[in-house]
């Protein structure tokens, strides 16, 4: 089975950071406001995704991205990993 980490982009100003092994269902499920953490945005894009092999890599990236600050999410979104680096040092 596949699993996927991903984030979304909450009324334009939240990141979302979850993990689902159907992505397709999961953000249907999160427009449809059936989830808790989101169910208060009225605008829910997902802007990022990564594919894992394993429950157990997709909750641990999961968890690693979730510490991290805004300019760091923005960073691996736009795919930008000279900031991504450089944050990572800071």
């Amino acid at each position: 089975m596949t699993w996927y980490t991903y984030i979304l982009l909450c009324d334009n100003e939240i990141y979302y950071t979850g993990l689902t092994s159907n992505l397709r269902n999961r953000l249907i499920s999160h427009k449809a406001k059936l989830n808790f953490a989101t169910k208060r945005f009225s605008k829910i894009k997902l802007v990022y995704s990564e594919k894992y092999a394993t429950r157990k890599e997709a909750e641990r990236r999961e968890q690693q991205v979730k510490r991290w600050k805004r300019a760091k999410k923005k960073a691996l979104i736009n795919g930008d990993s000279e900031l991504l680096k450089k944050l990572s040092k800071s």
